[in-house]
């Protein structure tokens, strides 16, 4: 299929309502210093953690998307889980709130951090979300199955108080709960497009768009863009949790969701789903060496802060391939920072202690 104007998939993005939560659009820019120290391609950033919203962050540009969705379902309560510093949740707390829509909460604890009011944790108490805490398997996402039997029980709690709950799934990416189409990936069709009018603007001819891949819904909608928009750029998903096998297919499936949703004459197969996964390391959201080390690296030669949990493993991925000569000299990489940064103050200790030992090494 020919590339389509990018004006026709806006105009396709359009006919799905949404409220105006944060300011279009994210800054792009080139990574000066990084590109130079690394003496490998011209690198880039699309500051997704620069959108407005409660610290920022890629959930709030799905959350236009799922708030109006929530709005038009008369719902005043919107329920959603993830992990106990999900950056998601803490969006979506904080969009709800904008809307008059009581958000709440269901935090599981998948990685060794205290339950203590810190990070997004913090800032879901502040919004005053009603938040249930429940353990969960350390160092991986929690599933919607394992959720799911929570979650019925919790919608049926507020719907005897008289609430009329909306379930938004785990970082607003598949189609499930209240939401009847892949709006998190729609959003990211669309965070595409805005990238190559940017990139455009100035005279930059993309090869790759590097990014932090946890739920799916970003990745799939930035595949679906390339392969609308520019089918030369490669999408390459850092996964900060599953197995590349098994999590492709959820990514693949995202995909064909939203393509359906956006009547697209195209097909995504396996292959255009790239996902590295072996800078999982020891799981989802526990922060090693790599991570602190790269977090100082960008922030020394950027003034940027990465996050531990999600952007951060995906720069030493970027990092790495750079190193071990993935990428062609004269290729442009684009790095979509993501957000979720209040979970550096949670891993303060860890951070520390890990950057203490490169100091003394």
């Amino acid at each position: 299929m020919a590339a389509l104007p990018i004006s026709e998939i806006k105009k396709r993005i359009g006919k799905f309502p949404k409220k105006k939560l944060i300011c279009f659009p994210t800054p792009f820019h080139k990574l000066e210093n990084l590109s130079t120290t690394l003496e490998g391609p011209e690198m880039f950033m699309k500051r997704e953690d620069l959108t407005g919203l409660a610290f920022g962050g890629n959930k709030s540009r799905k959350l236009e998307f799922i708030i109006q969705d929530a709005l038009n379902k008369k719902a005043n309560v919107i329920i959603t889980w993830a992990g106990l510093q999900s950056n998601w949740c803490l969006q979506t707390a904080a969009a709800a709130r904008k809307f008059g829509i009581k958000p709440v909460l269901l935090l599981f604890k998948t990685y060794d951090l205290p339950e203590e009011y810190d990070g997004n944790f913090l800032l879901d108490y502040i919004l005053n979300a009603d938040i249930r805490v429940e353990e969960a398997e350390k160092g991986k996402l929690v599933s919607a199955e394992d959720a799911y039997q929570i979650i019925k029980e919790m919608v049926s709690e507020y719907k005897e108080k008289g609430y009329n709950p909306y379930i938004a799934p785990i970082g607003g990416s598949m189609v499930g709960g209240s939401m009847e189409s892949p709006l998190g990936a729609i959003s990211y069709v669309n965070a595409f497009a805005e990238m190559l009018e940017q990139a455009k603007a100035q005279d930059l001819e993309i090869d790759y768009v590097v990014h932090a891949s946890g739920s799916g819904g970003t990745q799939a909608g930035l595949v679906v863009g390339a392969k609308a928009l520019k089918e030369k750029v490669k999408v390459l998903g850092i996964s900060v949790s599953e197995q590349k096998e098994s999590y492709g297919e959820e990514v693949l499936a995202i995909a064909e969701d939203t393509i359906k949703a956006l009547h697209l004459d195209l097909t995504i197969s396996k292959e255009d789903i790239i996902i590295f996964d072996e800078y999982i390391k020891e799981g989802y959201g526990i922060v090693n060496k790599e991570v602190s080390e790269v977090i100082r690296l960008v922030a020394a030669k950027e003034a940027i802060m990465l996050d531990p949990v999600y952007t951060g493993k995906a720069m030493v991925a970027l990092v790495d391939l750079v190193k071990k000569g993935f990428f062609k000299k004269e290729d442009k990489v684009v790095f979509f920072h993501t957000g979720g940064t209040p979970a550096l103050f949670p891993n303060k200790l860890k951070l520390v202690n890990f950057l203490r030992q490169q100091r003394e090494q």
